[in-house]
């Protein structure tokens, strides 16, 4: 039986997720992370050990004396020259992607899983307010910061029924894993089997072919991670395996603009509902009567259960309304009714970095706005400018993007660079790198130079800083992007504030 739980990568968000799971069932968790970040800090506070050496001397002492007793969680962020999985794997350990935990936790419980390469942390969490806040059981493993839960786990608050869930080697089990690891018993106090678990199926690494669900949302199958795929229609197919294994008498809720493919190959038997913003293109699930009014985006809900109407969703958003679609449609898969769906429309309070409003000033007819939303990909700054700019019609809008990758920024260069044209004005910092080295020639410049906002520059995070004090010739602030520019918002924050509203520093 295991007693001890190592995360390699435990600051990830659905690693944190995860450890926060197996402290709650009464496990002594511990890990690394590269480094530092208000997520690791949280979970220091919460009782897990934390170092951020890669040395085999820093894993925990129960750890490297317990192999038998110990579960090691991989994130495929770790190079494979990391010096603790290196010898954890010598060891014979049994470690497990952090993909393969999360399906074997699923196993044979009623699965909402949301996939898409845009909006399933959203429309995940959103799935899960609306249970959550109608009363109904459940659990969620989310890809983000749930502003309503203050976590990225919710574990049922009613009392569950002991019971035993085996921990195996998972058919997608990739190379470096433990081939011939035990079996190990964990006593899971927090999922009994007839409790829906929400979680976010990550296309990255096909990791969500470890899940089996009972109800399934695409939001989009739009090319991405091409580093992992090559092409899009891999990616495509890694979408179709993953609809064909919705279990019997199950449903599918997949976009209008998803690949055909993908909608057909869902198993016989599985209902498919199609879903998009209007009527036009047929989908079954669409929404009318739109209005941005403030921060709230208003509108009516039309749909397999009928028609609900007086919806308001304060996250705003045109993409934000169309997530709420689907999430609202497996809440009434759920039994709400419609004025329980009103009730935890109009109480969801988003994603930490999902339109996240820091700061706002000025009057109704002049509003002095700043916002952050984690955007990483074309199609996600598209939709989340053409919202600013419904919500601030005339407003002077400043936008601040890192790009994400090196392999991302090479493969779509163009279409950053025509969402990004939508603002008035672009500032860019260099490619934040993450698991990737440099690439020959890619560089901020190749999307800067495609840009044709009249104002663009390649900036450091200093010289943004000292410019939004010296140059805060903006209406609209956005920062944007998916790396550590989360690091600039304190600090832009301060100084808009002091400039805005005369606060003190």
């Amino acid at each position: 039986m295991k007693k001890y739980v190592f995360f390699l990568g435990i600051g990830g968000i659905g690693m944190s997720a995860l450890a926060r799971w197996f402290q709650a069932n009464g496990y002594e968790v511990s890990g690394y992370d590269k480094t530092a970040t208000p997520l690791t800090e949280k979970l220091t506070a919460e009782g897990i050990a934390i170092h951020y050496e890669d040395a085999v001397d820093n894993i925990p002492l129960e750890v490297r004396q317990n192999k038998a007793q110990t579960l090691v969680v991989l994130t495929p962020a770790i190079p494979k020259d990391h010096q603790e999985w290196a010898w954890l794997r010598e060891q014979g350990y049994d470690i497990q992607k952090r993909s393969q935990v999360l399906g074997l936790l699923t196993q044979g419980r009623p699965t909402i899983a949301v996939a898409g390469t845009h909006g399933k942390t959203t429309t995940s969490s959103m799935v899960a307010h609306l249970l959550h806040h109608a009363g109904v059981p459940c659990a969620a493993f989310l890809g983000g910061i749930s502003v309503n839960l203050g976590s990225n786990l919710l574990l049922p608050s009613e009392p569950i029924k002991n019971e035993e869930l085996k921990i195996k080697n998972s058919p997608a089990s990739s190379e470096g894993l433990a081939a011939d690891s035990e079996q190990p018993t964990t006593n899971n106090q927090q999922l009994a089997t007839n409790i829906p678990v929400v979680v976010e199926a990550d296309e990255y690494d096909r990791s969500f072919l470890t899940l089996f669900p009972t109800v399934a949302i695409v939001t989009s199958t739009d090319a991405d991670h091409l580093d992992i795929y090559g092409h899009k229609e891999a990616l495509v197919e890694s979408f179709r395996q993953f609809v064909s294994q919705i279990q019997p008498g199950g449903t599918l809720i997949i976009n209008h603009t998803a690949d055909p493919s993908v909608a057909a190959a869902a198993p016989a038997g599985v209902r498919v509902i199609r879903y998009g913003l209007s009527p036009e293109e047929g989908p079954e699930l669409y929404a009318t009567d739109i209005a941005a009014q403030g921060h709230q985006f208003h509108f009516a809900l039309h749909g397999p259960q009928g028609i609900t109407d007086g919806l308001v969703l304060a996250v705003p958003g045109y993409h934000n309304v169309e997530n709420m679609l689907a999430a609202a449609c497996v809440a009434q898969l759920y039994g709400l009714s419609p004025g329980q769906l009103r009730v935890a429309v109009a109480a969801y309070k988003g994603v930490k970095r999902r339109f996240e409003f820091i700061l706002t000033a000025g009057t109704a007819a002049a509003p002095k706005v700043y916002v952050d939303d984690y955007a990483h990909h074309p199609r996600e700054i598209e939709a989340f400018l053409r919202s600013v700019r419904a919500l601030y019609p005339g407003r002077r809008l400043r936008v601040i993007f890192q790009p994400h990758l090196f392999s991302r920024t090479r493969d779509f260069a163009p279409g950053f660079a025509e969402s990004l044209s939508l603002a008035d004005e672009v500032v860019l910092l260099d490619i934040y790198p993450a698991r990737e080295l440099p690439m020959p020639g890619v560089t901020s410049e190749l999307i800067l130079s495609q840009i044709t906002a009249v104002e663009k520059s390649l900036q450091t995070k200093a010289e943004i800083l000292r410019n939004a004090e010296t140059n805060p010739d903006f209406d609209v602030l956005a920062t944007v992007g998916a790396g550590d520019i989360d690091q600039l918002v304190p600090q832009l924050k301060n100084i808009l504030d002091i400039r805005w509203n005369g606060a003190e520093a």
